[in-house]
């Protein structure tokens, strides 16, 4: 992307949202186009292993996602591209790409976004919520239990009002394969 010595935007989807990371000077509500938010790739590093695979949030094409966006200081920009390098691809699973999102309903803003490969071997692609809750009960990685990052996930979400009744019926899926 251009514009050296810009400031520039981030888009998160997942734990970005409540864990970022990186030194930011603006957080805002933000929604991507073309591009919804699943459990659609099978983790065998943060929260499952080669072994036993756990299941992490991906964008997969087709609708859109409720997010935020952070805009990064210029001067910050390097050091936070090398540590979203590190930390969304320690498996190579997602597409660093550039997106125009709608923040705050504003007219689009391009932000990074790491976007899903459904060609990568980890793609899950479009599972059941049955075959998601399996995956991800019992699941833990480098990173901690699976259900934790669910759990993470919808409470966030609705501190967002993002209110997304496939994660929540998930959950509640989870949980009670747990509590079996």
């Amino acid at each position: 992307m251009d514009g050296a010595g810009l400031d520039r935007w981030v888009f998160g989807y997942g734990s970005l949202m409540w864990r970022p990371g990186f030194p930011f000077i603006d957080r805002r509500r933000a929604t991507l186009h073309g591009r919804r938010r699943a459990f659609c790739i099978y983790s065998v590093h943060h929260r499952g292993t080669p072994e036993r695979p756990g299941l992490v949030l991906g964008l997969a094409p087709g609708g859109s996602t409720r997010g935020v966006a952070y805009r990064v200081a210029a001067a910050d920009w390097d050091e936070t591209r090398a540590y979203l390098l590190e930390r969304e691809q320690p498996t190579e699973t997602y597409v660093e790409a550039w997106r125009d999102l709608r923040i705050d309903g504003a007219a689009p803003t391009r932000a990074l976004v790491f976007l899903s490969d459904p060609t990568h071997p980890q793609w899950a692609g479009n599972l059941t919520l049955e075959r998601q809750a399996e995956l991800i009960d019992g699941a833990t990685g480098l990173s901690g239990r699976n259900i934790d990052y669910l759990r993470d996930l919808v409470t966030h979400l609705r501190e967002e009002g993002v209110h997304d009744r496939a994660m929540e019926q998930l959950l509640v899926m989870v949980e009670g394969l747990e509590a079996a």
